[in-house]
């Protein structure tokens, strides 16, 4: 369906690029003879949204004149609004071997033909320089920057794009559905005007409430677009936000909303992001679209800081409206009054009236730690969906993860935890020492400092599959490097507990122990990279107990980690 254009309720236009039958024939027969890319998730959430229209009026990856105007001036080269890059980024070997003027094939990690694209840039990423001019920031802590540094690689292809087939999806397909299937849709129901709801999160009390309000300050319908494209580790799963946020609609009044997944990649891009998203609700019909307050910040997870003026999106987003032709609307925090029973906006509130609130951060730290969440915070449906995906810790996987120097006695700890965790009974327990591991999953590497990495990242990956399933995995690793273990603590905590405890036993100690030599052999130069010796081990930050084992046994060890595991509801 080649450039169709479905006239909007506000009367705008969009672009699908699904070709046609025929020359989606064409397209296959030529991509036997082309170069292969092979794209990642978040690749294949702007491909889908690229392809439908959702992103129009882009017709394929960035190419770098545009890529470079819309970080300097927040514009295509055409002087259209645009917040964001959208690129594709390849490695150098592969940039090495392609050139302007030739075409590739895009395709799925399985192999699956997705587009053809016709190469018209390739240029050197300079990820400092989008970091600072899209995030205003080049720490690691916002998503979107370690994203782009960790994950981003540093070449980028533009050009046009020839879409075959949409990216696949074997879940809610019901609930997928395009901007022009939607703009059908307004058609047969005859609404006239649509206001947007764009959300990473569960909708629990506050947001429901905000987008009635939205209702009727628009005289509108409501079009609820759940984010279901890569998001943060550190939320629930998109099963269970779908899942929850599939159970609100039954709240709403018959016939006044559509419900449809959006496969969006967030970068969190706060006020530029607040630009995307209301592009993307235009594209998908909308005459109005809601912009909560802090909209698409990441905020700190530990002190909820947030990364950007509350009141900028809000700035920006008015300053563009006549370009965006959708019509804002906006709401301060919604907070709960108990005595009154009912929830209202913060600024509407009258001085001296009693008001509570719960974030939804809050919320999913009581649902994950067993703890009550009131119910004028949320909906029992809801509240059901999330327990039964994320039980009270005596029912959730567990990784116990002892990090420390060879001979701190993490290993002898480690098995006498596994008896015990054994004896308990109450779940499936698996013992992941660093030795047992090597012969079993990592015989082929060697000790470099890489490949005891790749050793231990692949203990934290079975660890996080134990976890997922709701067993407990016990590692003694060494574990040397604090990133490594932060990354393996950000993965299994998605779906789990993870305590970390340090065998903090001094390197002295250690060397006494030491029946193989190691250190001695370490120390005359015959060893080179040893943890302690010439490679550093470093300390971790905030572990959940530190332990050292020199002046007690591997059973008073154990139990202080059992303590604290009870402590903590675990057991």
């Amino acid at each position: 369906m080649d450039n169709v254009s479905v006239v909007a309720p506000h009367g705008g236009e969009f672009k699908d690029l699904v070709v046609d039958g025929d020359r989606a024939d064409t397209l296959k027969d030529l991509s036997f003879s082309l170069a292969d890319i092979t794209l990642s998730d978040h690749h294949l959430c702007d491909l889908e949204l690229i392809a439908t229209g959702a992103f129009s009026p882009l017709e394929g990856f960035m190419v770098r004149a545009d890529y470079e105007s819309v970080l300097d001036r927040m514009r295509l080269q055409d002087n259209t609004l645009w917040p964001i890059p959208i690129c594709l980024d390849i490695d150098q070997t592969k940039a090495r071997n392609l050139e302007a003027g030739q075409s590739v094939a895009l395709r799925d990690p399985e192999g699956f033909l997705l587009a053809v694209m016709h190469i018209e840039d390739i240029w050197s990423a300079d990820k400092e320089k989008e970091a600072r001019l899209i995030y205003r920031t080049s720490n690691d802590d916002h998503p979107g920057v370690r994203y782009l540094n960790k994950n981003t690689k540093n070449h980028y292809i533009g050009g046009r794009v020839e879409v075959i087939s949409l990216p696949l999806h074997y879940d809610y397909r019901t609930l997928r559905r395009t901007p022009r299937e939607i703009r059908l849709e307004y058609q047969k129901l005859g609404w006239q005007r649509i206001v947007a709801y764009q959300t990473n999160s569960v909708i629990h009390r506050p947001q429901f409430e905000m987008t009635l309000e939205a209702m009727r300050q628009a005289k509108a319908n409501l079009l609820l677009l759940p984010i279901v494209g890569v998001v943060r580790s550190d939320d629930f799963d998109y099963y269970t936000r779908v899942r929850c946020n599939k159970a609100v609609t039954r709240y709403y009044p018959p016939e006044t909303y559509i419900f449809s997944l959006l496969p969006h990649f967030m970068r969190f891009a706060g006020p530029r992001e607040s630009i995307l998203n209301a592009i993307i609700s235009k594209n998908y019909g909308c005459t109005h679209f809601v912009a909560g307050r802090d909209h698409a910040d990441p905020c700190h997870k530990d002190n909820n800081q947030c990364f950007y003026d509350s009141q900028e999106s809000l700035k920006i987003l008015n300053d563009c409206r006549r370009e965006l032709d959708v019509e804002l609307i906006h709401f301060d925090e919604m907070v709960y009054l108990p005595f009154e029973d009912e929830h209202q906006f913060k600024n509407k509130v009258e001085a001296g009236v009693k008001t509570i609130e719960m974030k939804g951060a809050q919320i999913r730290e009581r649902i994950i730690t067993g703890r009550k969440v009131p119910d004028w915070a949320s909906f029992p449906e809801v509240l059901d969906e999330l327990s039964k995906a994320y039980p009270p810790p005596s029912k959730q996987g567990l990784t116990i993860f002892c990090t420390g120097l060879s001979g701190a006695g993490k290993s002898t700890v480690a098995r006498v935890l596994f008896s015990k965790m054994l004896e308990i009974g109450d779940r499936p327990v698996t013992l992941l020492d660093g030795d047992i591991v090597r012969q079993n999953l990592s015989s082929e590497l060697s000790f470099s400092k890489e490949h005891r990495d790749i050793n231990v990242r692949r203990i934290g990956f079975v660890a996080c599959e134990i976890t997922k399933n709701r067993g407990i995995a016990i590692c003694a690793p060494i574990a040397p490097y604090e990133n490594t273990r932060l990354e393996i603590r950000k993965a299994i905590e998605a779906h789990g507990g993870f305590i970390e405890v340090h065998v903090s036993t001094p390197l002295q100690e250690c060397e006494k122990r030491d029946r193989k030599g190691m250190y001695a052999k370490a120390r005359a130069g015959l060893i080179k990279g040893y943890t302690g010796i010439d490679d550093p081990y470093e300390v971790p930050k905030a572990p959940e107990l530190s332990i050292n084992t020199t002046n007690i046994t591997p059973d008073e060890a154990a139990q202080e980690i059992l303590l604290y595991l009870g402590q903590k509801g675990y057991i």
